[in-house]
């Protein structure tokens, strides 16, 4: 068996150091070919040491010479910036790409990997958020191949496997409700950074957890779920289901409906991404049928959660509006995290950068990263 080589990007993080220990057990299968950190220079090393990787990259390039020196006696080349990323991307020896990057950084990396005709393996939502029409097309013109790796399109990937697109009526999204799904509107004024940062559920990087807070993660699912499975708006729904067990549902036009169910653990749709359409064992928790006690399901209460029904404005508007959404999001919870403003606020900022920087036209890559810059400087000075 062939191995298949994989650049890691974003092998620090919650899911760069799940893949890796997948990969870790299946050797024999796969090879880390690349990994990628921004400044945890000290783990990126470690990573390094025992995967021995052909290539490291740190994004922050402050800290590139204490990397290099860190991995001075082993046999990897090390890069920094923008530049790196892209050449562990492209590289042609490479066969798929883990992409875990954080926010629209992820986007240009997705959009070249597919474009080379690399298998993307997508953890990072905002690529398809800010550009989905031109990876739809890029995709359609390409040999590259985007597999999910968001449990919930996961989900709905194995749930349609096999069956005709003409057969699907409805794609069902899941939300935990995060740790605010029972909070009044008062109440979330005087939620701190360390209340929001507090899933019930899931262990993820600070960024998705307070958009899982906000659910403003479920609305950039929404518009990923667009883009990756071609169903109109209309007939993609989201409903809270708070054990998080149900990772999503395919409703079919006979009526019948298909849910994928596992434990929250990301490993099982990181390996999937890996291995699709095939499946390999995994070494994760299995749930106990005979002691599960209850699936429940409630409607989201857009009043106390707006960002959801903002995402979907902005996917209805079309061209820049999804990247504006993006960037006005990425950097009030930034700014939250900070402590610069309220949680409250967040939305507030989000729709003030729609209504005023939404402007027609047709979507360039270029277009998107001025957009992305613009928006960010305007949702840096709002409150």
């Amino acid at each position: 068996m062939t191995k298949k080589n994989i650049s890691i990007l974003g092998s620090t993080g919650s899911i760069g150091t799940q893949t890796l220990d997948i990969l870790s057990r299946n050797q024999e299968q796969f090879r880390v070919f690349a990994i990628s950190g921004n400044r945890n220079w000290r783990l990126l090393a470690e990573q390094a040491a025992r995967f021995l990787p052909e290539f490291i990259v740190i994004t922050h390039a402050d800290h590139y010479d204490e990397l290099k020196r860190a991995v001075s006696d082993l046999p990897v080349k090390v890069l920094s910036g923008k530049e790196g990323i892209l050449e562990v991307t492209v590289h042609p020896d490479v066969d798929i790409v883990l992409n875990s990057l954080v926010g629209f950084s992820g986007f240009i990396p997705t959009y070249e990997a597919l474009r080379h005709g690399k298998r993307v393996a997508l953890a990072n939502k905002e690529s398809l958020v800010v550009g989905g029409e031109l990876i739809r097309k890029v995709v359609g013109s390409h040999d590259g191949q985007l597999v999910p790796v968001d449990s919930e399109h996961s989900a709905i990937l194995q749930s349609i496997t096999g069956e005709p697109h003409k057969a699907i009526r409805k794609l069902i999204l899941t939300a935990s409700g995060g740790p605010f799904r029972e909070l009044s509107r008062d109440a979330m004024k005087k939620v701190t950074v360390e209340q929001a940062l507090n899933h019930p559920n899931w262990n993820m990087g600070a960024k998705i957890t307070i958009d899982s807070a906000t659910m403003m993660n479920k609305g950039l699912e929404v518009i990923e779920a667009y883009w990756l499975f071609n169903v109109p708006l209309e007939n993609i729904e989201t409903v809270i289901h708070p054990q998080s067990i149900i990772h999503s549902m395919v409703e079919f036009v006979d009526g019948s409906t298909k849910a994928q169910m596992g434990p929250p653990d990301m490993r099982v749709p990181i390996q999937y991404a890996l291995t699709y359409p095939d499946r390999i064992d995994a070494d994760v928790p299995l749930i106990d049928w005979r002691k599960m006690q209850r699936l429940t399901f409630e409607p989201v209460d857009n009043g106390r959660f707006p960002c959801l029904n903002l995402a979907r404005y902005a996917l209805k508007q079309g061209g820049v509006a999804p990247a504006v959404l993006n960037a006005a999001n990425e950097v009030a919870v930034d700014r939250f995290l900070k402590r610069e403003i309220m949680y409250i606020q967040i939305p507030g900022i989000v729709e003030s950068c729609l209504e005023s920087l939404v402007t027609p036209g047709d979507v360039s890559a270029d277009l998107l990263c001025d957009i992305d810059a613009e928006t960010r400087k305007k949702a840096r000075q709002l409150n």
